[in-house]
């Protein structure tokens, strides 16, 4: 029976009641210890769902990877074979049901998705985890990765976690308080004095836990406890009942407390003792046993039997433990369980910490082999063994996205062995774990000392330094590029070339080398000019990625596409890419892209027309960024704010926008290139176009060092713009160009003929340009061209608006899965190429189907959906 739990009781039937209907989703409940988390749980679980799952954090198995995920998602390990091949491989090597592998811990999340939605095939799914605040790291991220996109799938998630030590943003959360004074009066025992009585209700502040087990420790002399926590009264009412059991028992409740993962069997092994000897701690209600499993009644009382004990009988009985622990799968335990019992430096121990911790990494656990790692150097006796095993805890550190924990092992690191080839490592380890905390300064100092110090790795060293040196501006940028023009590197040549002269052929992709070692190419071939290249490269590897699994490095490739159907102008198109992309990233933990995807948001709204939209989106591109730090996306966000102000009619705001961007550290982004047309015309429309000049002679250089016909083109519009040459004009659209802006070239020239008296003339170049931006939605220039012709007198009538496109109704992800479906791919396939569920999926087409007029999947292939 749950007393006062009603508010609580019906938002876990509300969450039931909607995974029942197909639109699931997870609710955290939070509080205190002993305020009845545990006991809404055990209600939950008896809630009509077709399979109920438990599981939860222990605390000491925090370190071992992929704990909880096992517990919780046993049942359903059957129905593995079902999920796509990358997913079911991750998972299957994280269980050791296959080969052990490095897994992009993305994939893990996409995986346990697709295993939770694949067994909601059968009904209401209800995850019920407690303590999560013990996860380990690879299970919390990948249970609140499928946490946040549950919302298409029969599943209820909830966690049950203490306050301020689970940070689960984006997910609902329910604060469990105290109990109502009626309700808690209720709890406390009958029999009591009536000054304890009230003493118990005042202390125990409502919380179950203490209104049940404080009368047990109370007397009618007992002094109150002000000043007290409340969990340190519990743990004291606790260890007052054990200290009243034989001793035994409490050699048994002890070993228990030390291994906490409730093995009986292993348990009274290492304690010598019998089942019988546990009898007075399950009458005492203390624990319970379960088959060959023990529970403690509570995390308070497994604190108090083992904070309680003397610190030389923890010492022996992990030692015990770690003897008792013989069987296959035991060794990270008994590893644990040694260093546990360890007093001082013990290289035996140590080594076998490193044992568990490679493990753990090769099944991509990355944040328990950093642990291992980190107390395998403690227990090392010599400084260089603690700095190597430093250094690995570091890099381990850094592939689970703890880049503070990476930080901190390098520094201590560094201290330990002063050799200039392991501090090079250190320093590209520490260098790169700045720069992904934001800090742009300390990443380019410690990678280019990094390449100073360890010449054989000093090619890469430097190509890392790009990232920094290219936020920070000059002069870090040149000095990089001085440095590694010196590079006998294809890819570096490439870089440099990009940037300072005519570039080179772009280098083609080795398919035996990381897609990561390609990244790079993509962003500098936009430096290049070479945009179709940098295209091609990037939805290559964004192939590759689908296929092997690299769901991370997905956001980063996703923005080179996006960007490039941008500048393609097929504007529907770059949306399907950003909102792949920032779903993911979000999801993921990866500011710099969701910052830099939101941008692309911005700037598909701003041309769109959607002036909310577009602040909106800028406003996420700038607030995801560290402290201290400026937004990776924020050029992108200030472009697309000033293309929305010259859309909407407001020259005189964008162009301070657009100026800003002329300057460091932003002059040699993209960006800053390709809004040069924009500030010019802004400018001029103004009548302010004193500042021009520069930017204008800087995107006439680019025109000419890239040597495309497109960017030569736009600077013809610019001339004509500023000078006033209708030659310009004409030559300008007889170059090639993209769609938006070739159409935006015959608007300019457009008005300029009917401000010249040439309305005749005007009228089919204007209504070119009004048919480009319908069709590509985009809304203020459609608008702007439509008053033009208006203008020359071309009746209303003769110029509609263009009927919308069937693709324009659809969200960026219904379309991107009916131009799959359209293509014949059934739900399955569509699911595993965009890491979603067949459920999902199944949604978003159901969802489409009346947006697009048909009724049914075969019908999508008659669509253009393009």
């Amino acid at each position: 029976m749950l007393y006062g739990r009603e508010a609580e009781q019906a938002r876990l039937r509300e969450l039931l009641d909607a995974a029942r209907d197909g639109s699931g989703g997870a609710l955290v409940l939070r509080g205190g210890p002993g305020i009845g988390k545990t006991a809404l749980l055990d209600w939950a679980a008896g809630l009509d769902a077709a399979l109920v799952l438990r599981g939860g954090g222990v605390e000491f198995e925090a370190d071992l990877p992929f704990a909880g995920l096992s517990q919780l998602l046993r049942p359903v390990l059957p129905r593995l074979g079902s999920l796509p091949a990358p997913q079911r491989a991750a998972l299957a090597g994280a269980f050791g049901l296959g080969p052990a592998g490095a897994a992009d811990r993305l994939l893990v999340g996409f995986g346990v998705l697709s295993l939770l939605a694949e067994a909601a095939g059968d009904g209401p799914v209800l995850c019920l985890v407690d303590d999560a605040q013990w996860l380990d790291s690879v299970s919390a991220d990948a249970l609140l990765f499928a946490a946040r996109r549950l919302g298409g799938e029969g599943v209820a998630l909830v966690l049950a976690a203490r306050d301020g030590e689970f940070a689960a943003p984006g997910l609902p959360e329910v604060y469990v308080s105290g109990l109502a004074d009626a309700d808690a009066a209720r709890l406390v025992e009958d029999g009591l004095e009536p000054g304890v009585r009230r003493r118990i209700l005042a202390e125990a502040r409502g919380n179950p836990l203490a209104l049940i087990e404080l009368p047990r420790a109370a007397s009618p002399a007992a002094a109150p406890h002000p000043g007290a926590a409340l969990s340190d009264r519990l743990v004291a009412a606790f260890s007052g009942q054990v200290a009243g059991l034989p001793e035994p028992t409490r050699a048994v409740l002890l070993a228990a407390a030390a291994e906490d993962t409730g093995d009986l069997d292993v348990v009274l092994r290492a304690a010598g003792r019998t089942v019988e000897d546990l009898r007075p701690a399950e009458q005492a209600r203390l624990v319970e046993v379960t088959g060959g499993a023990l529970r403690f009644r509570h995390p308070l009382v497994r604190a108090a039997v083992y904070h309680g004990a003397p610190f030389a009988q923890r010492v022996a009985v992990h030692r015990a433990l770690a003897a008792a622990l013989t069987g296959p799968g035991s060794a990270d335990r008994r590893a644990w369980h040694r260093a546990a019992a360890a007093t001082g430096p013990d290289d035996d121990v140590a080594a076998a910490l490193e044992d568990t911790a490679r493990q753990a990494r090769d099944r991509s656990g990355y944040g328990a082999a950093a642990a291992a790692y980190e107390r395998a150097a403690q227990l090392s006796a010599a400084p260089p063994d603690q700095a190597r095993r430093l250094l690995l805890a570091a890099e381990n550190a850094l592939l689970a996205g703890d880049a503070a924990a990476a930080v901190r092992h390098a520094e201590r690191a560094a201290a330990l062995d002063g050799d200039p080839a392991f501090l090079g490592r250190v320093g590209w380890v520490e260098g790169q774990a700045w720069f992904w905390q934001g800090n742009y300064s300390n990443a380019y100092e410690l990678l280019t000392a990094a390449a100073g110090l360890a010449p054989d790795t000093a090619g890469r060293a430097l190509l890392h330094a790009v990232h920094p040196a290219w936020y920070l501006g000059e002069p870090h940028l040149g000095e990089c590029l001085d440095r590694l023009a010196r590079l006998d590197d294809p890819v570096a040549r490439y870089e440099v070339a990009a940037v300072r002269s005519r570039p080179l052929p772009m280098p083609a992709l080795d398919p035996a080398l990381n897609p990561r070692d390609f990244v790079e190419l993509c962003g500098f071939g936009f430096v290049a000019g070479q945009d179709a290249e940098a295209h091609a490269l990037a939805a290559a590897l964004a192939d590759r990625c689908r296929g092997e699994g690299l769901a991370g490095l997905l956001p980063t490739l996703l923005f080179f596409v996006a960007e490039a159907e941008l500048f393609e102008g097929r504007h529907r198109d770059a949306a399907v890419s950003a909102a792949e992309g920032l779903a993911i990233a979000a999801g993921g933990g990866q500011p710099l892209w969701v910052s830099q995807l939101s941008a692309v948001h911005a700037t598909l709204a701003a041309l769109a027309g959607d002036e909310g939209a577009c602040r909106a989106h800028a406003a996420t591109a700038d607030a995801a960024a560290a402290p201290g730090a400026p937004a990776a996306g924020h050029a992108w966000a200030q472009w697309a704010l000033a293309l929305l102000d010259l859309g909407q009619g407001r020259p005189e705001s964008a162009v301070p926008r657009l100026l800003a961007l002329q300057s460091q550290p932003y002059a040699h982004h993209v960006v800053a290139h390709r809004c040069i047309p924009d500030l010019i015309e802004a400018s001029v429309r103004a009548g302010s176009v004193a500042d021009v000049a520069p930017a204008a002679a800087r995107l006439e250089a680019f025109a000419e060092r890239t040597g495309q016909g497109w960017a030569q083109a736009l600077v013809h519009r610019c001339r004509a713009l500023l000078g006033g040459d209708e030659h310009e004009y004409r030559l300008a659209l007889k170059l090639p160009a993209r769609p938006f802006e070739r159409a935006r070239t015959e608007l300019l020239y457009g008005e300029w003929l009917r401000r010249a008296r040439r309305k005749a003339d005007a009228r089919p170049v204007l209504q070119a340009a009004l048919d480009a931006f319908d069709r590509l939605g985009a809304r203020p220039w459609s608008a702007r061209a439509r008053a033009e012709l208006t203008a020359t007198g071309l009746p209303a009538s003769s110029s509609p608006p263009h009927a919308e496109p069937a693709a324009a109704r659809l969200t960026p992800q219904e379309l991107q899965i009916a131009r799959l479906a359209a293509q014949g791919l059934s739900n399955k396939d569509i699911a595993a190429q965009l890491f979603l569920s067949p459920k999902t999926v199944a949604y978003h087409l159901y969802k489409a189907y009346p947006k697009l007029g048909v009724g049914a999947r075969a019908d999508l292939a008659a669509l253009s959906l393009s």
